[in-house]
C-alpha cells in the first residue's frame, strides 16, 4: 500500500506552464536561422534537462559549431522576448493547488530550470507563496535524471520520501523522482509523449485528473 501523502513536489517547465511550446517555437527558429530543423526528437531528448545539458544535446544532434552557450543565449533572447504573453497555467493547476491548500500540505518546486526563472513565472502568476521550497538548477551538482534535486528538496521538506507524491512532464524528471523513491504521476503533453512517461507510478491527463485528487483525499 503507498505511503499517505505528506508534501506535493511539482516540476515547472511543461508541468505547470506550457513553457515547452514556447521553447518549441523559439528553438524552431534559432535552427532555421541557422539552415537547420528543430525536431521532436531533439525536443524529447532535451526536455526536463538543466539549459547546459540541454544545450550540449542541441549542438550534438544538429551537428552546429557554435558553442552551446552562444546557441542557448540566442534561444534564451527568443524565449524571453514572448514569455509575458505566450506562456498560460497549465489546465487543471489551479484546482489542484486549491486542493492542496486545502488539505494544507507543504508544497515545493524542483525545476531544472535556474530559481530566478521559476520565481520569475510563479510571482506574475501570484503563486510563488503556496510553495515552501522553490529549488532550481543552480541548488545542484548533478541535473535529472539523477535524483539530486528531488533529494534535497525532500530533505528541505523534512517528510520521508516514500510520503512525498512528485509530478513530472519529462523522462528525465522522471527518472529522478524514482530514483528518489518517492510516488511518480507523469502529466503527458504534446511534446512528451505517455509513451515516454511510462516508467511512472502513475499517468494522468491533466493535473486536475481525479486520480490525483482521489490518491489525496484516499492516500491508503
Amino acid at each position: 500500500m503507498p505511503a499517505p501523502i505528506r508534501a506535493v513536489v511539482f516540476d515547472l517547465d511543461g508541468l505547470m506552464f506550457d513553457t515547452e511550446a514556447l521553447f518549441f517555437r523559439v528553438s524552431s527558429d534559432t535552427l532555421a536561422a541557422r539552415g537547420k530543423m528543430f525536431s521532436p526528437e531533439i525536443m524529447r531528448a532535451m526536455i526536463g534537462r538543466r539549459s547546459v545539458d540541454a544545450g550540449h544535446v542541441l549542438k550534438t544532434m544538429t551537428g552546429l559549431d557554435e558553442p552551446v552557450d552562444v546557441l542557448l543565449a540566442d534561444v534564451r533572447q527568443r524565449f524571453y522576448a514572448q514569455i509575458d504573453t505566450a506562456v498560460h497555467p497549465a489546465p487543471g493547476l489551479f484546482t489542484l493547488l486549491d486542493r492542496l491548500r486545502h488539505n494544507s500540505l507543504p508544497l515545493a518546486v524542483a525545476t531544472s530550470s535556474r530559481r530566478a526563472y521559476a520565481e520569475r513565472l510563479l510571482i506574475q502568476h501570484h503563486l510563488l507563496d503556496r510553495f515552501q521550497v522553490v529549488l532550481g538548477a543552480e541548488d545542484v551538482s548533478r541535473g535529472k535524471p539523477d535524483p539530486e534535486i528531488y533529494t534535497r528538496t525532500i530533505e528541505r521538506l523534512g517528510v520521508p520520501a516514500p510520503s512525498v507524491l512528485v509530478l513530472e512532464d519529462s523522462p528525465a524528471g522522471v527518472a529522478a523522482g524514482l530514483k528518489a523513491g518517492v510516488l511518480v504521476v507523469g502529466v503527458p503533453h504534446e511534446h512528451s509523449p505517455a509513451d515516454a512517461l511510462d516508467a511512472a507510478d502513475m499517468l494522468v491527463a491533466r493535473l486536475d485528473d481525479p486520480a490525483i485528487l482521489n490518491l489525496l483525499e484516499h492516500p491508503d
